[in-house]
C-alpha cells in the first residue's frame, strides 16, 4: 500500500454524500472531537505550570465557533487585527485572554487592544512612543517581543530571525523594559516566534531555554520580575503520512525540567508559560471536501476538481520541485483500499499553472463524480481564501461529537462578491 492510501478520515463516503444533498462541494469540514481531544493533550501536557495559557492563534481558523470550542477548552486568542480582535470578543473572550501580537500595527488597533484589556505584545521599540501617543498611554501590563537574530537559527518556513521583520533585539529589549518601566508599566511579559510547522521538538525545547535564561537576566540587570514568558506556536503538523507528530508530552517534560532548573533556583517562581499555537490544534482535523468534475490527457494526465487555490493555497503556494514541501494528503473516497497506480496532478479552474493541489501524485484511478478530501485544511486553509478570478469562498461545515454536522460559514454568493462595487453611477 503506497503512502496516498492510509492517513484515515473521521467520516466515509456515504456520510459525506449526506452532507452533499444539502451543502454542494467544495466545502470545508471540521471534526470537533478531533479537535477537542487535540486541545486536552496540549492543555494536560503543560499541566505541570499552573499559569499555563494556550492563545489559540486566530489567523489559522477565524470562525467564531472554533473560537468556542477553543475558549471552552480553557484557550484564549492570539490575535493580530482588529476583526480578529472583534472576533474573539463577540465570543466571550477578552482581557488577558487576548494576547495581541503588533506588527507594523495602525493606531486604531491598539486603542481597541487596550479597551478590551488584552495583553498587548509590542513589535518594536518605537512601538512604545507610538502607544503612548495614540492609544493614551502605556499599559500597567506589556510584553515585547524578541528576535535572537544570530544567535538562533529558523526553519525553512519562517526564515532566518536577522532576516525576519519580527521583534526588538537584545540591546532594544533590555531598553523597552527599562523605558515602560519609567513610563508606567508595572507587569511585564515576554515572546518570541522563530519556527514554523516544525516538527523538531528541538526549536522548542531551546526557545524555552532562551527566555527562561532571560527572564533570569532581566530579574538580576533590571529588577524586571516578568509574569509570563510565551513561547510563540509553531508546532507542526506531519502533512506527509510517513512523518510523526510533535510529541507534545515529552515537549512538555522537557520545558519542566529546564523551568525547574533556571526559575525555581533564580526565585522566580511562578512563572507562567504561554503558547500561541493554530496549526496544531485544529490543522488535522479540517478537510477540503471537493468533486472531480473534469479529466485531462495532454502531456500530463490531470484530475480536474471543483476547489481549486482559492479554496487552498498553501499547495501553490510552497510547493518546490524536489522538496517535501507544499504537500497535502489526498484521499479519494470509496477508494481508500484500491491500488494507488495512477500518476495524476490534481488541478484547480484558476488562470494560474499553480493552481494545483497535487503533482505527480499517484492515486486510485479518479472517475468524475469522484469525491476527493484533502487532509490537514484545519488551519491556515479557508482563512487564506481569495476572490481572484471572481471565485467564491466556500463554506465551513463542523463535524458535531454527536455525528450532526452545522454549518458555521456559509458559502460566499454571487451578490456578496458584488457587494463592495457601485454599478449605479456607471
Amino acid at each position: 500500500m503506497t503512502i496516498d492510501n492510509v492517513k484515515k478520515l473521521p467520516f466515509d463516503e456515504a456520510r459525506v454524500r449526506e452532507i452533499m444533498r444539502d451543502y454542494p462541494t467544495p466545502f470545508y469540514l471540521y471534526d470537533e472531537r478531533g479537535i477537542r481531544q487535540n486541545a486536552r493533550r496540549l492543555n494536560a501536557a503543560f499541566g505541570w505550570c499552573d499559569g499555563f495559557k494556550e492563545y489559540f492563534a486566530v489567523k489559522a481558523t477565524p470562525n467564531p465557533y472554533i473560537l468556542k470550542i477553543a475558549k471552552e477548552e480553557g484557550f484564549g486568542a492570539d490575535c493580530s487585527s482588529l476583526p480578529e480582535l472583534e472576533l474573539a470578543a463577540r465570543v466571550g473572550i477578552t482581557g488577558e485572554n487576548i494576547m495581541f501580537t503588533s506588527n507594523d500595527t495602525p493606531s486604531a488597533e491598539y486603542r481597541r487592544a487596550k479597551e478590551l484589556g488584552a495583553i498587548i505584545n509590542l513589535d518594536d521599540i518605537t512601538h512604545l512612543r507610538y502607544v503612548e501617543e495614540h492609544a493614551g498611554g502605556l499599559p500597567e501590563l506589556i510584553c515585547f517581543r524578541y528576535n535572537p537574530g544570530p544567535l538562533r537559527r529558523g526553519n525553512a518556513i519562517i526564515g532566518h530571525p536577522e532576516e525576519a521583520k519580527y521583534g526588538l533585539t537584545r540591546p532594544q529589549l533590555f531598553e523597552a523594559y527599562a523605558s515602560s518601566g519609567k513610563k508606567g508599566s508595572k507587569r511585564f511579559g515576554l515572546h518570541t516566534m522563530v519556527a514554523s510547522n516544525e516538527l523538531n521538538p528541538e526549536f522548542f525545547i531551546e526557545t524555552a531555554r532562551m527566555l527562561f535564561d532571560l527572564a533570569v537576566e532581566l530579574a538580576e540587570k533590571l529588577g524586571v520580575r516578568l509574569d509570563f514568558v510565551n513561547l510563540g506556536g509553531g508546532i507542526g503538523i506531519p502533512y506527509w503520512p510517513d512523518e510523526k507528530p510533535l510529541n507534545l508530552e515529552a515537549l512538555g517534560q522537557a520545558v519542566k525540567e529546564l523551568y525547574d532548573e533556571r526559575i525555581r533556583p533564580a526565585g522566580l517562581h511562578p512563572l507562567r508559560v504561554y503558547m500561541e499555537n493554530g496549526r496544531c490544534i485544529t490543522g488535522p482535523y479540517g478537510f477540503l471536501v471537493t468533486r472531480a468534475i473534469h479529466e485531462k490527457h495532454t502531456y500530463k494526465d490531470y484530475v480536474g476538481v471543483d476547489a481549486c487555490m482559492a479554496n487552498l493555497m498553501r499547495p501553490g503556494m510552497y510547493y518546490q520541485e524536489g522538496k517535501r514541501s507544499g504537500y497535502h494528503h489526498i484521499t479519494v473516497l470509496g477508494k481508500e483500499h484500491a491500488p494507488a497506480d495512477t500518476k495524476v496532478d490534481v488541478v484547480g479552474s484558476l488562470c494560474e499553472n499553480n493552481d494545483k493541489f497535487a503533482i505527480d501524485r499517484m492515486l486510485p484511478k479518479v472517475e468524475i463524480g469522484d469525491i476527493l478530501v484533502i487532509h490537514d485544511g484545519g488551519a491556515h486553509g479557508h482563512s487564506m481564501g481569495f476572490q481572484y478570478n471572481g471565485k467564491l469562498r466556500c463554506a465551513e461545515l463542523l463535524l458535531r461529537e454527536d455525528g450532526k454536522v452545522q454549518q458555521i460559514r456559509r458559502a460566499e454568493t454571487m451578490d456578496d462578491y458584488f457587494a463592495t462595487l457601485d454599478f449605479s453611477k456607471l
